[in-house]
């Protein structure tokens, strides 16, 4: 609890407003140095944090973006709140973005770590932002940091994430420039000095207020600290659950590569149906699961029905009247590959006797489906 603690008694929340050097900026370098990345930024979300990344790129009102079929919605969602628009693009057999189906002259990428699987970075893209949500601690195949393999890389402190504060988020990037234009836009614009107020320079452009308090980042710098021990947690868990899955010809373990974030176990049934029997036999015995269905993102209304809060539609009065998506046969196979798909998320902070016991009462579960 130091620094929250400190932050409290400090008695000053807004980061640009102490004394000394605020927690958010301890944040920020601790995490730069840490994932190997020249700058980062403390926002409010990862939703804001996408969005950031998109505006830095200068685009102009209906720009495409390609973002996956296969994400949370808050992607399309920051697309479109940049007055940009969507493509979807298909997924792979490990329900990433497929690189293949991008156009030679795309632009602007954005490319998510689903449920910590290390998706592929696609070349010659000027502009691919990394949506590392799902994957705070995952590496590429290189070795690097997922999130600094692009222009810039999104993270989430959300409830549901390796790490959380409830809610938060983080970018970072080795772009100069995009970091100047990220870092002024989310403080109106302004050229901020700590403890002094906003000024703007004579070619500042407007910005939106995503500046982070000092109490957010403090829980964030205390969650930081651990992230060492909870990733060996959740390789440990891992490890033990792979060795006790049940062998049936139905049930197939997706694999997971040595760089990835270890969040789940990710099961592909033969049927839906036998999907749908262990999702019950799961919740039957309070282990938890989820499917991937709700993640579909042709299927979402926002996108299937190019639904606008804007009276004119915007920013979908800019689309191309044409489907904007790109898939061999309209998602048919991506439908079936959720239909099938079941996760199973692993507790890192739980002692190896523990782990080892909830991994039996999962082996026993879906030898009963």
């Amino acid at each position: 609890m130091s620094e929250l603690r400190e932050v409290i008694e400090q008695r000053v929340l807004f980061r640009y407003q102490t004394e000394s050097e605020s927690v958010a900026s301890r944040l920020e370098r601790t995490v730069a140095d840490r994932l190997g990345s020249a700058h980062a930024l403390a926002v409010h979300n990862c939703t804001e944090a996408l969005r950031l990344c998109l505006i830095s790129t200068r685009p102009a009102v209906g720009d495409l973006v390609y973002i996956p079929a296969v994400t949370f919605v808050a992607v399309a969602g920051a697309v479109l709140s940049c007055g940009l628009i969507p493509v979807l693009v298909d997924a792979d057999e490990s329900l990433s973005m497929d690189p293949a189906l991008l156009p030679p002259d795309a632009r602007r990428v954005v490319v998510a770590h689903m449920e910590g699987t290390v998706a592929h970075i696609p070349p010659d893209v000027p502009y691919v932002i990394e949506d590392c949500a799902q994957a705070l601690g995952a590496r590429l195949p290189d070795g690097r940091h997922a999130g600094t393999a692009g222009y810039a890389g999104t993270y989430s402190f959300h409830h549901n994430k390796v790490l959380t504060s409830g809610e938060g988020g983080l970018i970072v990037t080795s772009n100069p420039e995009a970091w100047a234009r990220m870092r002024s836009y989310h403080d109106h614009g302004s050229a901020r000095v700590p403890g002094h107020y906003p000024t703007w320079e004579q070619d500042a452009h407007y910005g939106e207020n995503f500046v982070t308090s000092e109490e957010v980042a403090a829980v964030q710098f205390q969650q930081f600290r651990h992230l060492e021990e909870v990733l060996a947690g959740l390789e440990r868990m891992y490890a033990i659950a792979m060795d006790l899955l049940p062998d049936r010809p139905e049930l197939r373990v997706l694999p997971r590569a040595s760089g990835d974030a270890k969040v789940s176990l990710r099961f592909r049934w033969e049927s839906r149906e036998l999907r749908d029997a262990a999702v019950d036999a799961l919740t039957a015995r309070g282990i938890a699961n989820w499917t991937l269905n709700k993640y579909l993102l042709p299927d979402h209304p926002v996108l299937k029905a190019r639904r606008s809060l804007y009276a004119d539609g915007f920013p979908w009065n800019h689309a191309p009247d044409e489907v904007l998506a790109l898939s061999h046969d309209r998602f048919a196979r991506t439908r079936d590959l959720l239909n099938r798909t079941l996760c199973v998320p692993l507790s890192p902070e739980l002692p190896e006797q523990d782990q080892i016991a909830a991994s039996k009462a999962l082996r026993q579960a879906l030898e009963a489906v």
